[in-house]
């Protein structure tokens, strides 16, 4: 597990010495190759998954195999009586965990950038700061998720029946995305934390290039930057209550969810800048997440039945993929009606 968490704390730094040692105003095209390299990092984790994915947990026997299954794979259903093919059975059963999950939270992580993009428009805050701001809020998320991640994990084996409690609770948030105007978001002004902040720091009123703070005659003062940071930070604390529980949906098992939240939110920042601009071009995609939503949250309502009938996680991954295409192309197919003139008048 330390090597693999050394791959992560590897490409982290290639992220901050290499592509984001300078700020400036990200391009398009910057941002897409970025992303189809860190999807592409994904894609080669999923590979390394499907023909060595049983080194994460070094199992290397028959009793080991079985124990590692019967505790984080018990929806499994071995095809082969062997060894050797019992152990592939797993890996590709460990692959298509991961791969899925993978996708759930890149699905949730796009309706976290239109947060993001809501703070970051609502102070203000320069273009080319945009890249450093992000790059410590993906830093700050990695970590958070690890603590979350395996706190969870161990939850769920000493109380099983949390699973259910995760379950019912992002039903009600999918529902409640469903349900809700489309104009939903609060003013980041709003935000509690905002307000002590600005109560008990001393916060100037102007940027200061890139930097979070500063200090005059010895006294420290935070820049609107750092506020930024911080609520970006919160929020993303908020997202994991979703995506997190979401994940375990798939799989129980805590390097899975932990790998497959990891890369989705490595990518997150390159994402963040491809689609920053075509954002009001994505109207379905609130109702593609609260589906998923409510589409996962049976799923661990309703697990122990799940796997009593074969509900394998292939049928999860294509329902995933479903949504997230259905609701893309039906935002770019279905235009938003103009307003009568009649009505723009009467909103005025």
């Amino acid at each position: 597990m330390g090597a693999f968490i050394l791959l992560i704390v590897i490409v982290l730094m290639i992220d901050l010495l290499w592509v984001g040692k300078n700020s400036h105003v990200v391009s398009t095209k910057e941002a897409f190759v970025w992303s189809g390299v860190w999807i592409g990092l994904a894609l080669l984790f999923y590979l390394f998954l499907l023909y060595w994915g049983h080194l994460l947990h070094g199992i290397d026997n028959m009793e080991h195999l079985l124990e590692v299954k019967n505790r984080f794979s018990p929806g499994l259903k071995f095809r082969s009586t062997d060894y050797e093919g019992m152990l592939r059975d797993y890996r590709q059963y460990m692959s298509l965990t991961y791969i899925s999950g993978y996708f759930i939270e890149k699905t949730l992580s796009i309706d976290n950038i239109f947060v993001i993009l809501l703070i970051l428009r609502g102070f203000s805050v320069p273009l080319e700061n945009y890249k450093t701001v992000l790059f410590w809020g993906v830093l700050g998320a990695v970590v958070l998720r690890f603590i979350f991640i395996f706190a969870g994990a161990a939850l769920i084996h000493r109380f099983e029946w949390i699973l259910l409690v995760f379950g019912a609770f992002l039903v009600f948030q999918g529902g409640k995305i469903l349900f809700q105007k489309d104009n939903h978001h609060k003013d980041p002004h709003d935000y509690a934390i905002v307000r002590y902040l600005s109560c008990h720091f001393n916060i100037a009123k102007e940027y200061n290039g890139n930097k979070f703070w500063y200090r005059v005659n010895q006294k420290l003062i935070l820049t609107p930057l750092f506020v930024v940071l911080v609520l970006i930070e919160f929020t993303d604390l908020l997202f994991a209550m979703d995506s997190i529980p979401a994940v375990f949906s798939v799989s129980l098992d805590p390097f899975v969810v932990f790998f497959s939240n990891i890369f989705a939110i490595i990518g997150l920042r390159a994402l963040f800048f491809l689609i920053a601009n075509m954002v009001d071009k994505f109207r379905f995609l609130s109702i593609g997440v609260s589906i998923l939503l409510i589409f996962v949250g049976l799923k661990l309502l309703f697990h122990t039945w799940l796997n009593e009938i074969g509900f394998t996680p292939a049928y999860s991954l294509y329902f995933i993929g479903f949504i997230l295409v259905g609701s893309v192309l039906l935002s770019i197919a279905i235009k938003p009606k103009k307003r009568l003139a009649f009505e723009a008048r009467k909103s005025n």
